[in-house]
């Protein structure tokens, strides 16, 4: 099962070279940076431990990433999500059919009396986890603490890398939705001393919204990576052409990419490019998540056309 040691790519984009670090290459039950995020519980022993539990999107690649992990960890996956769309349930596909087909029991708040008006977080501090004493939770998008310890080895990858190639004032760019992946990636830099600058654009919720992430998982400002925010406001999930253009583009590099999160990542740090005075090397990273296209690209497809 490859977890780990993924390879750097190169890519023309924007008349230049950027360097692509492949972790869509890793095992593709874990989704690219799930991996990293779930690589303490695939390494450790958890004694006594029965289940898994976590919340999100019917469609989120951490739903697909649980299941695999329950399911090698001979553990049940008990997921909460805030409703399920129709055409979902109809015709499970992408994340959300994989993680039926692993065995995961995905539960829908609206179709509980005891709801009582929580959001899917709080109806599990409350309702769920007081009666679970066997079980492993694991916050929105794996946004939780043993993330660091997969993370930590990324970066360290990425150092390797980066001394081996002999590249000085590199930045590591990547699109964030809690911004797990950035945060750790930047804090095992700083904490390192190593001169690696981590950029970032927030996919979900804005960049206050992503700040408060960073926050949440870190006070320490200097553990925060830097936020590149475009003029325009994207909602996430939503289509939009210039992310199908994007995406498109994208695809004449040889790597294929996901439809939620890069388009953005590459637009911003294509915003950041053209704004910035400096010439650096500049390392994407890929985090996989290409299950999503199964759901994605139809809707894409249906709205503008091949």
């Amino acid at each position: 099962m490859k977890l780990s040691r993924t390879p750097v790519d190169t890519i023309e984009m924007f008349n230049r070279d950027i360097f692509v670090k492949r972790d869509d290459l890793l095992h593709p039950e874990f989704s690219g940076n799930k991996a990293r995020k779930f690589a303490y519980f695939i390494e450790h022993d958890f004694p006594g431990v029965i289940k898994l539990i976590g919340y999100g999107s019917p469609q989120a690649n951490s739903l697909y990433s649980m299941s695999a992990l329950a399911k090698i960890k001979g553990w049940s996956l008990d997921f909460y999500v805030d409703h399920i769309a129709s055409h979902i349930k109809l015709k499970p596909s992408g994340n959300y059919g994989a993680a039926l087909a692993n065995g995961a029991h995905i539960i829908s708040l609206d179709t509980l009396d005891d709801r009582g008006g929580r959001d899917t977080h709080t109806y599990i501090q409350e309702v769920v986890l007081p009666l679970e004493e066997n079980a492993v939770f694991v916050p929105e998008g794996g946004r939780c603490e043993y993330a660091e310890f997969g993370v930590s080895k990324l970066a360290e990858e990425i150092v390797q890398w980066a001394d081996e190639n002999e590249l000085h004032n590199l930045v590591v760019f990547l699109p964030s939705g809690t911004g797990t992946t950035a945060l750790y990636v930047n804090k095992y830099f700083v904490e390192q001393g190593i001169n690696i600058r981590v950029l970032t654009c927030a996919a979900v919720g804005g960049s206050a919204y992503l700040t408060q992430q960073f926050t949440e998982l870190s006070d320490n400002p200097k553990h925060h990576p830097e936020i590149v925010t475009l003029a325009k406001k994207y909602h996430f999930g939503k289509l939009y052409p210039e992310f199908y253009e994007m995406w498109k583009t994208l695809s004449l590099s040889g790597i294929a990419f996901e439809l939620l999160y890069d388009p953005l990542g590459w637009l911003a740090l294509e915003y950041y490019l053209n704004t910035s005075s400096e010439d650096v090397p500049i390392l994407y990273l890929h985090q996989g998540g290409l299950l999503g296209n199964e759901t994605m690209l139809p809707r894409y497809m249906r709205k503008y056309g091949d």
